[in-house]
């Protein structure tokens, strides 16, 4: 009589990593990274094609989560959380994954209701829910769990039908088929789910199926095995120069969001490798080693000194440790080997205004212009291109760019007031007065539509 309790609490921790999940993914921190996103891009692209869909409408974001998932929420954009990437030992993995989520997009298996409410995520958590029933002792307290008040964590998960599981199941083993990229990844992030379910004491038993809408992950992998093995890319080797991509795009991950001592325990100073280098220049950043954190840095540099990424790293830990003026070359070059990509752009224009030169600003004014015009949803970088037309005294586009940077972030009344005071004072007819005119129109309609919502 003892176990319910404890057994109960397990459940409600598995429905907190749900309810994560089903939060829409605005609501949660989208991470930026230039050679990931590239890295991501790259790997999602024979993918995209063999879905059929139109490559310039996909995306594959990014967000700062260490639960282990992957999820769509309406549109054409795959969500990985961090804690997937983390956990994935290696390219092929995460491809399966994605291959998974599109087989959700190209299904349409993503609702959104009317009131712009996420009705829910599909999930690569989705797998585990089943648990979350049978781990509290079977179907009656499962159904005391929903009656607990979390009807709104595990029932939106489960109105997913069985069906359109399998169907994602199916549709993502044709596009790695077609893509000739082999389904074993695939099977091994199955099987890493499976283990994180029994790490969390579920072990399926006769009837748990009909406590989930989706399959049982056993089967999953019965089923999955069968298409894969058959299929002629079974045995195709993994890219090496994509692999190699990855594993030094995970550990610069994990760098960037570990504690330092844990970075240190992963990739100790016995590792020389690209990847630990990496991870241990972030870690030693955050520790304020600005020493040992230029050592690993320039290691790196030794080795591909034309490289915009190590570039990128050396700059960016020279401005954060209160160097811009040493961090300029690195950045400036780091932006004309990417040609000009905007995330590192933005950073080079950020190390600019920080100089605090005002000869620096003509160029600051041209690369940050020249990166909202490719990635117009950079708050941060309106935010820069904002401070230099301050500080130029150009006042009525100072005030847009603020509108553009806070209308990113959610601020709409702040939008509402920025757009409307440089609808004010810039030229009637002109292309600055007419965003304005949008963004003021765009902010209002939002609030309106908060207000409704109250």
């Amino acid at each position: 009589m003892r176990a319910a309790p404890r057994l109960f609490a397990r459940v409600l921790a598995m429905v907190s990593a749900a309810m994560l999940a089903v939060q829409p993914a605005m609501a949660q921190s989208i991470l930026r990274d230039a050679e990931t996103e590239a890295l991501l891009h790259d790997m999602a692209a024979p993918l995209v094609a063999a879905s059929g869909l139109d490559p310039n409408n996909v995306d594959i974001v990014l967000i700062n989560d260490s639960s282990v998932n992957a999820f769509v929420a309406g549109g054409q954009i795959v969500y990985l959380n961090s804690g997937l990437i983390n956990i994935a030992e290696n390219a092929n993995e995460v491809q399966g994954v994605i291959a998974h989520e599109l087989g959700h997009v190209v299904g349409g298996h993503a609702v959104i209701d009317a009131g712009g409410k996420a009705a829910s995520n599909i999930s690569i958590l989705s797998l585990l829910l089943g648990a979350a029933a049978a781990a509290a002792g079977g179907g009656e307290a499962a159904m005391g769990v929903l009656m607990a008040g979390q009807q709104a964590a595990l029932g939106k998960y489960l109105a997913f039908s069985r069906s359109q599981e399998s169907t994602a199941d199916a549709a993502g083993a044709q596009f790695l088929s077609k893509a000739g990229i082999s389904g074993r990844g695939s099977l091994s992030f199955f099987a890493k789910l499976q283990n994180l379910a029994y790490r969390a004491g579920y072990y399926p038993r006769e009837g748990d199926e009909f406590y989930s809408t989706h399959p049982m992950t056993e089967d999953r992998i019965a089923t999955l095995e069968d298409t894969y093995q058959k299929d002629p890319a079974w045995a195709k080797p993994p890219d090496p120069a994509l692999e190699a991509r990855f594993q030094r795009a995970r550990a610069k991950l994990y760098g960037y969001l570990a504690a330092p001592k844990d970075t240190l325990v992963a990739y100790p100073e016995t590792m020389t490798g690209v990847p630990a280098r990496y991870a241990r220049a972030y870690a030693w950043h955050k520790e304020a080693r600005l020493d040992k954190a230029m050592a690993e840095t320039d290691a790196l540099l030794a080795q591909a000194p034309n490289d915009p990424y190590f570039l990128e790293l050396k700059g960016q830990i020279l401005l954060e440790a209160g160097k811009p003026r040493q961090a300029l070359d690195p950045l400036r070059r780091a932006t004309e080997l990417t040609n000009n990509q905007p995330l590192i752009a933005t950073t080079f224009g950020h190390a600019l205004i920080a100089t605090e030169d005002s000869a620096n600003l003509d160029e600051a004014q041209r690369v940050l212009k020249a990166a909202v015009a490719r990635d117009r949803e950079n708050p941060f970088a309106w935010y820069q291109l904002g401070v230099v037309y301050n500080q130029k005294g150009d006042l009525p586009r100072a005030r847009l760019a603020s509108a553009e940077q806070q209308a990113l972030s959610g601020q709409m009344p702040a939008a509402l007031y920025s757009a409307e005071a440089a609808e004010l004072a810039l030229p009637k007819g002109s292309p600055d007065w007419l965003r304005a005119q949008d963004i003021a129109f765009a902010a209002r309609a939002a609030i309106e539509r908060q207000k409704k919502r109250k």
